[in-house]
């Protein structure tokens, strides 16, 4: 064969993706394992002796000494904290106060080597944001994960305590790699099994992979414990005998995980049992529990997500439910507050609790799976989401009062700081189901240890180790993600529309959903209150008053329709179809125009990514494209829904420039898919 011909073939080979099939388990560990680099530390310990084999294995420079020191500088930095000084080329140190610092130092390091910023003299000191970085599984049992789209649990409950997979060690590697020290192993729809003497031996060996990396494993727990596996009469907080009950369980665990973090509690919420069920309070139950946990140094996290079936506005009753109870909770006990008063919507203003409780530590509760936002089918980057997020100001201490600084310690010391965020991991071989869900794992890890970094800089640094450090990828890819958040929004629920999914899998658009005898909260006309006068949620002090939740000036900003962000204002205010819009169209044409084009955003994604193809290796480049096609399908699905159904009230004609509907109603309203497809 001549040279043309060969390099035809090479070109070619190149431009269809013959690049080495992969198949995403390797995550952002893509960097070749074959460098012999000279490591020294001057101590031993399993974390260490994980950071000197991390860095003898992938590190491409000179040698490395890792060092444990207290002095002055590094003792600030706190236990985990670290410094990198030195030249690649010449020789680098790593320092910290404790051996997690220099492991935490050591991923960093390789991170800046797999992104290409490792030129150059290093001086980099870095310390987490949160003290508690963790990942909540919603896992059970039985092997299944709710809101879990990624295949069944990783936790091989059946196999344990004999049979270990190798994925615990590799789970533990990729976390620790982006800074998570802690995980939650089961539900907060919680068994009461897993207290039992079988599960905590098969949970012992889980805790002990996990240990040279950092990582504490921590419990969901049943409030009806004590009366399901202990056989008393009730699990009230106040008995004697249920608080015996619960110290000797507690003690029990600590013997044999000696580094226990403590128990996430889902209580009095969704037909969970709880202190309530007894005429006791959430701190009644917590207390008990951190009482239990105290002498071990153990924390609760007590999840605010909370609601009642009544008249009150769904989105103002956790807050009137903890507000009354700030100051009341024991020092070991953390608030976990989901990040929206409502629940994980593709766009809500921030809980009113962050910024409202003062005097007890609250932890932010983030949704890495996509509940609400397409499963593993839909390419959503969440960064952007979680920077608004942290980003948002509370005004509890006047101006510039974030969320951030209201949680992680700065304005209010607490003993200690916390954030969560639901994993969206399971066994299939990508780990997340969608090869880009990955990106949100990533980025959640890297927002809790830093939430200073920006959507952007985590997008290039796990693009750059996830695919390519090609430039010509690497820059429009990260356009998409960046902008894939707008985009579902957009297709989805715009203008502060929300909860109009289907019923029960929150997958597609049902904002005709009526279920009988269903609560109305869990309804979708709950939410949007579509009629002929307009469309939105009257959260004014004319209406629901859940605006008076917030602080001053926020609470004006909300009410006030001239300022309330247009992001936002069908979240706040009910208004006529004809209501006129800050760009001149009315309310009903810029609906219209949104979801047509939240469907050109994914076209433009598909477009984007087909030009991507020789850049990658094609088992990936064929999967995304696939998964492209259906979020495209599924836009079109829900602008056509929604659109169709809310024009039944409207009465307006979608505008003419508008790509049409090209479904009928009626067929949409007969759409129920098969959950086990989306699972």
């Amino acid at each position: 064969m001549n040279r043309t011909v060969l390099y035809i073939v090479f070109w070619w080979c190149v431009s269809a993706g013959c690049l080495k099939a992969e198949d995403g388990s390797r995550l952002w560990f893509r960097a070749e394992m074959t460098a012999q680099a000279q490591v020294k530390a001057n101590r031993e310990s399993p974390a260490i002796s994980v950071a000197v084999e991390e860095l003898e294995k992938r590190w491409k420079g000179g040698a490395v000494h890792l060092s444990l020191h207290q002095n002055k500088k590094l003792r600030n930095l706190g236990k985990e904290g670290y410094v990198i000084s030195g030249e690649k080329q010449t020789g680098i140190h790593i320092q910290s106060a404790s051996d997690l610092g220099l492991l935490y130092g050591a991923y960093h390091l390789l991170r800046l080597q797999d992104t290409q910023n490792d030129n150059g003299a290093l001086q980099v000191e870095e310390s987490p944001a949160y003290d508690l970085r963790l990942l909540n599984h919603w896992d059970n049992l039985d092997g299944t994960v709710e809101r879990g789209y990624a295949g069944y649990s990783i936790w091989k409950w059946d196999e344990l305590p004999e049979k270990i997979s190798p994925r615990y060690k590799e789970y533990a590697r990729a976390n620790a790699s982006i800074g998570i020290n802690g995980t939650v192993l089961n539900n907060v729809n919680a068994s009461p099994g897993i207290l039992t003497g079988n599960y905590l031996r098969k949970v012992k060996v889980i805790a002990d992979i996990l240990r040279p990396y950092g990582i504490k494993v921590y419990l969901s727990v049943n409030f009806s414990s004590p009366q399901i596996l202990g056989g008393l009469s009730g699990s009230d907080p106040l008995d004697t005998g249920v608080r015996r009950w619960w110290r000797d369980k507690i003690g029990e665990i600590y013997r044999l995980i000696p580094d226990f973090g403590g128990v996430l509690v889902k209580a009095n919420s969704e037909g969970q049992p709880g202190p309530q069920d007894y005429d006791r309070t959430h701190a009644d139950g917590a207390n008990m529990l951190a009482d239990a946990l105290k002498p071990y140094g153990g924390i609760v996290m007590w999840r605010a997500f909370v609601y009642h079936p009544g008249d009150e506005d769904r989105a103002k009753q956790a807050y009137q439910e903890f507000i009354p109870l700030d100051g009341k909770f024991r020092d070991n006990v953390i608030l976990q507050v989901k990040n929206g008063p409502i629940d994980f919507q593709p766009r809500e203003p921030f809980s009113p609790l962050f910024g409202g409780m003062k005097n007890t530590a609250l932890m932010p509760e983030l949704q890495i799976t996509q509940e609400y936002l397409g499963f593993s089918n839909h390419l959503v980057f969440l960064a952007p989401q979680w920077k608004e997020f942290f980003e948002s100001d509370t005004y509890c201490n006047g101006k510039g009062a974030t969320v951030a600084k209201t949680t992680d310690g700065t304005i209010f010391p607490h003993p200690v700081s916390a954030i969560a965020g639901v994993a969206n991991i399971g066994e299939d071989i990508n780990w997340c189901g969608h090869h880009f869900a990955q990106a949100n794992w990533y980025a959640f890890g890297r927002l809790a240890w830093n939430c200073e970094l920006t959507a952007d800089e985590i997008a290039e640094e796990w693009l750059r180790m996830a695919f390519t450090r090609d430039q010509a990828f690497v820059t429009p890819v990260k356009e998409m993600m960046l902008h894939s958040w707008d985009a579902a929004v957009n297709y989805m629920m715009p203008l502060g529309l929300h909860h109009i999914f289907a019923w029960d899998h929150h997958y597609g658009p049902e904002p005709w959903c009526d279920i009988p005898g269903a609560r109305p909260d869990w309804l979708p006309r709950y939410y949007h209150n579509a009629g002929e006068k307009g469309i939105g949620f009257d959260r004014t002090t004319g209406g629901s008053d859940a605006v008076s939740q917030y602080h001053a000036p926020l609470k004006e900003y909300f009410n006030d329709i001239a300022t309330c962000p247009e992001d936002l204002l069908l979240w706040f205010h009910h208004l006529p179809w004809d209501h006129p819009m800050k760009n001149g169209r009315t309310l009903w044409d810029e609906l219209c125009y949104r979801y047509d084009t939240g469907v050109r955003q994914v076209r433009e994604f598909q477009k984007i990514w087909d030009r991507m193809e020789r850049y990658i290796d094609g088992e990936r480049f064929r999967h995304v494209q696939s998964r492209l096609k259906i979020q495209s399908r599924d836009a079109v699905w829900w602008k056509d829904a929604c659109l169709l159904y809310f024009q039944t009230y409207s009465g307006k004609p979608i505008p003419y420039d508008i790509e049409r509907p090209v479904h009928e109603l009626d067929d949409l309203k007969k759409v129920k898919l098969d959950l086990k497809h989306h699972h």
